[in-house]
């Protein structure tokens, strides 16, 4: 099985690394490539929803993505 990452971005979109499909809710596929990282919309303004194009800097976006440090290392215990 194939690792997929997804990393929420400082202020910007989430960055998906991995071998990943993206679908629309028909199941129409959006045509990625071989991308070796797509950027996924989190402010919410982008016009290629749900790929980011860069809006959230003109919007001013601001989001920081740190997991919480208890939920962390609970989900790391096996």
């Amino acid at each position: 099985m194939t690792t997929l990452k997804i990393t929420p971005t400082d202020d910007g979109p989430y960055m998906v690394e991995g071998d990943v499909r993206i679908v629309d809710p028909l199941g129409n596929e959006y045509d990625i490539g071989r991308e070796a990282a797509v950027f996924l919309c989190r402010c919410g303004s982008s016009a290629t929803k749900p790929l980011c194009d860069g809006t959230h800097e003109r919007v001013r976006f601001e989001a920081a993505g740190r997991a919480p440090r208890d939920r962390v290392a609970a989900a790391t215990v096996t």
